[in-house]
């Protein structure tokens, strides 16, 4: 799995260092550093006026932020990965 956080400058401002440093520990409490790939990418193309924009495989999420962060962690990654 591929996980790319915007880190244009509007995410930038809205997070994305933050969304990044809690994706890198959850992929590390779950023990998933050889199941995900974690990556930076410049502007997604979906800005959102709340939270970062963060694509996992080919599907994008907007308004991850750091209040929501475990629920997108929980519902778009890890139960990705139990189906697959």
């Amino acid at each position: 799995m591929i996980v790319q956080v915007c880190i244009g400058s509007s995410c930038h401002i809205k997070g994305s260092h933050d969304i990044v440093e809690l994706l890198k520990a959850a992929i590390e409490k779950n023990n998933l550093q050889d199941e995900i790939t974690l990556a930076g990418s410049f502007c997604i193309g979906k800005c959102n006026r709340v939270g970062v924009t963060v694509q996992v495989d080919d599907e994008v999420y907007t308004g991850v932020t750091k209040e929501n962060f475990n629920e997108f962690f929980n519902d778009k990654i890890l139960s990705e990965l139990q189906r697959g």
